[in-house]
């Protein structure tokens, strides 16, 4: 369990319990203080991610009957530097996940059909570019990299 104690100086803004994400403040934690160098998380609850992540089965790496997800970050002490992630294929289970996590599923048709309409299994490695840019430019803040305004409802999906 990640937790700051009650006699450090400085305390988690956000606490961890085990039921959410981490936070910025924990991954840099685990990097700069815990472990003092660069931290590969496996193992996330499947509960706290997205519901096209793929959940580990019997004979896969990270299996727990916990319902954990394939997912794999790569902590930097900027945070997540690069994370991979294998999606789920079958539409019965996206579908089931969608309902479990209250997310409409009329609203996401589009990705529904790329999984019944002919998809092949896989995965990606994402490497993330503004915080590839700001580890090798050194910026103080990651808003300073981002190479195009985000501004809110501004993109039809």
């Amino acid at each position: 369990m990640l937790r700051s104690k009650p006699h450090q100086k400085k305390q988690f803004q956000f606490p961890w319990n085990g039921a959410s994400t981490l936070e910025s403040e924990h991954e840099r934690y685990l990097v700069e203080k815990h472990f003092k160098k660069p931290v590969i998380v496996t193992g996330y609850p499947g509960k706290i991610k997205a519901f096209y992540m793929r959940t580990n089965g019997p004979g896969d790496f990270g299996y727990s009957d916990k319902g954990t997800t394939g997912r794999l970050d790569v902590l930097f002490g900027i945070g997540e530097y690069a994370s991979a992630v294998a999606s789920a294929k079958r539409p019965d289970v996206l579908e089931a996940r969608m309902q479990e996590m209250h997310v409409p599923a009329e609203e996401l048709w589009w990705y529904l059909d790329t999984r019944r309409f002919g998809t092949v299994p896989h995965a990606g490695f994402g490497l993330g570019l503004e915080r590839f840019v700001l580890f090798v430019t050194g910026m103080g803040n990651i808003r300073d990299v981002i190479p195009f305004p985000r501004t809110p409802k501004s993109a039809e999906f």
